[in-house]
């Protein structure tokens, strides 16, 4: 409710800023204008950019590999994510790659992570290059954690210098020189000015447990759609902000352009605003018509921080150039509800109210109190729809790279198997012909929205699953209709008909009263 209630608010107010601009646009720059720097530096401070030049050759290496080595075996896929009630495949093919048993979840849709080799994780890959390319990502994730915390401190220094000092200038000087140079702040420099709590609380918000990979070749796409407010040409990413993350957590982007072609730079006479043959971040302020927006090319190995709250307080876009290009998107995921031991603890807790009598071993609730039916119900549709209908919409896919998944989907699905014979309990319990105490009504009543609930999203899940953008998939990558009742995948009927189960309680709910 919440979610549909946000997307309807970015609608109103996109509606709105196009109706305040009507036929116009609004300026921006590049770094071709003169006022360029100016407006970085006091509009978009907390973004933070980094020439190839100033990383490793060894690791630009590695990683340029590994994106060209997934790519090779077909480790990037479209996704069909939900927009306004509608599915659309995206035009840019994605991998996750992070943390074992963690997820990311973006337009209604949960990603779940191809694990990087970790310690203490037997993870099996599809092909040793598979595993040396999420090798090559951990790489590049330690390495910009450790730029994310020097930009941090860097700025850190750089507020309490002008606190300090606000007469001296040598801050703005220095500013459009210091966004492309390597910071060399070590902790021990900066303890001065950066207290140990704030230096754990930089180190949590720049810990990237996950990143999201991207690629996209623009020669291949039938249509991009043209940035609306600018006029800044093809987009490969509409404007948005990033989803689920820690809050003030630093988002790291490193850029591979396959550059080389005759297309990637234009070398015509100067243009006016971006150079439409090479790749570009844009930025502007969320919901404002004041401020110019920024474009920024990206070439082959540049890579950018966005810092503290500057993906809350401001939206950014990728416009297309003429090349393929990939990305590494490094993130702070919100795992507060996105990782295996998080559902597994809420499956044990579920199954709490289940037990097996010792003797005949039928299984009977040990609870049949409203806050526990409803907790339990929750859960089981927390599993059902936000993790495994979740996991099998998007096919057979993670196959491609491990089979890490499929013992703790399996597992899942187990535990949800035991949650449908929990439903069937409570169904028996509140069908039996005594007399319905008001404890008894407020059960049924509460029991039959979590169902109500669990009937609409089924409908739902199954029309996705049957939808023309999902036939559009190759296809190991056309979602599947599960969980199945049965493991032998035969898709035998539910213990119990849910449509009529609502039936029922409905008119029992409507005799009591």
């Amino acid at each position: 409710m919440k979610r549909r209630a946000g997307e309807r608010e970015k609608e109103w107010k996109k509606k709105k800023l196009l109706e305040e601009l009507g036929e116009n646009t609004l300026p921006y720059k590049t770094p071709a204008d003169d006022d360029f720097h100016q407006l970085w530096k006091t509009k978009y401070s907390n973004l933070v950019f980094r020439k190839s030049d100033t990383v490793p050759e060894e690791l630009h290496q590695m990683v340029q590999e590994s994106f060209l080595t997934l790519r090779k075996h077909d480790c990037f896929f479209q996704d069909l994510v939900r927009i306004k009630g509608k599915d659309f495949v995206t035009p840019v093919s994605r991998i996750l790659i992070g943390n074992p048993g963690c997820t990311y979840k973006y337009l209604n849709t949960r990603l779940f992570t191809v694990p990087w080799p970790t310690e203490g994780y037997d993870i099996n890959y599809c092909n040793p290059q598979i595993r040396d390319a999420c090798n090559a990502l951990i790489r590049l994730n330690d390495y910009l954690h450790i730029e994310a915390v020097k930009a941090l401190q860097e700025q850190n220094l750089f507020e309490t210098k002008e606190i300090k000092d606000t007469t001296r200038l040598d801050g703005e000087k220095n500013f459009a020189t210091s966004i492309t140079e390597t910071g060399s702040i070590s902790k021990d420099q900066s303890s001065c000015c950066v207290p140990e709590d704030d230096y754990i609380s930089l180190k949590n918000r720049t810990a990237y447990n996950l990143t999201l990979l991207n690629y996209m070749d623009p020669l291949q796409m039938l249509y991009l759609k043209q940035e609306p407010y600018f006029g800044m040409g093809n987009m490969a990413v509409s404007w948005h902000h990033d989803e689920n993350l820690v809050k003030r957590s630093t988002v790291a982007v490193y850029s591979y352009s396959c550059e080389g072609s005759a297309m990637e730079e234009s070398n015509e006479q100067k243009l006016k605003g971006r150079d439409p043959a090479v790749w570009h971040v844009g930025l502007k302020v969320a919901w404002d018509i004041e401020t110019p927006g920024l474009a920024i090319p990206l070439h082959q190995g540049d890579f950018y921080l966005m810092l503290d709250d500057l993906n809350m307080t401001h939206q950014h876009c990728v416009l297309a150039g003429f090349s393929p290009r990939f990305s590494s998107t490094h993130r702070v995921a919100d795992c507060s509800r996105g990782t295996l031991e998080y559902i597994f603890g809420q499956c044990e807790l579920a199954l709490q109210n289940l037990q097996t009598d010792s003797d005949s071993m039928a299984l009977s609730l040990k609870s049949l109190e409203t806050a526990v039916v409803k907790q339990v119900e929750e859960i089981h549709n927390e599993v059902e729809f936000e993790w495994l209908r979740q996991f099998w919409f998007q096919g057979k896919r993670y196959l491609k790279c491990t089979d890490w998944w499929l013992k703790p989907i399996a597992k899942l699905e187990e535990f949800w198997r035991k949650m449908e014979i929990m439903t069937s309990l409570v169904l028996s319990e509140v069908g039996k012909e005594e007399q319905i105490d008001e404890q008894r009504n407020e059960t049924i009543s509460c029991f039959l929205l979590v169902l109500t609930e669990r009937q609409k999203l089924r409908k739902e899940w199954t029309a996705r699953c049957q939808s023309e953008a999902a036939e559009s998939l190759p296809e190991d990558q056309k979602p599947e209709c599960r969980p199945f009742w049965t493991d032998d995948e035969c898709n035998m009927p539910l213990p119990y008909d849910l449509e009529e189960v609502i039936a029922n309680l409905q008119n029992l709910v409507q005799w009591v009263e």
